[in-house]
């Protein structure tokens, strides 16, 4: 996640650490597939909320097994008794940022 200006609680001498946001994420992507000089998605002039094109983590988690020549809804793997994927029941490859 991409840190923001916002602190948790009342910011003082003693507590003025950066805090991360809850509703979007930044990633620098290059090469291995990845289309070159696009940007995808865009946030509001304060970096919190989206207000265009968002990519759920499924999907861009999805778009990178992809990338590494793996289905991401074949890879999964056993807990308690249950077979769960990366993508949990979701996540669809961005074609937007493929070459």
């Amino acid at each position: 996640m991409a840190g923001t200006n916002y602190s948790q609680g009342k910011l003082t001498p003693e507590n003025y650490g950066r805090d991360h946001h809850p509703r979007c994420f930044s990633i620098f992507t290059a090469g291995g597939g990845i289309k070159p000089g696009i940007t995808c998605g865009e946030t509001d002039d304060f970096s919190y909320n989206i207000v265009k094109d968002p990519v759920h983590v499924h999907d861009f988690q999805a778009t990178m097994m992809h990338l590494l020549g793996i289905d991401h809804e074949k890879l999964t793997y056993k807990h308690q008794g249950r077979r769960y994927r990366l993508t949990d029941v979701h996540g669809h490859v961005v074609k937007d940022l493929l070459v």
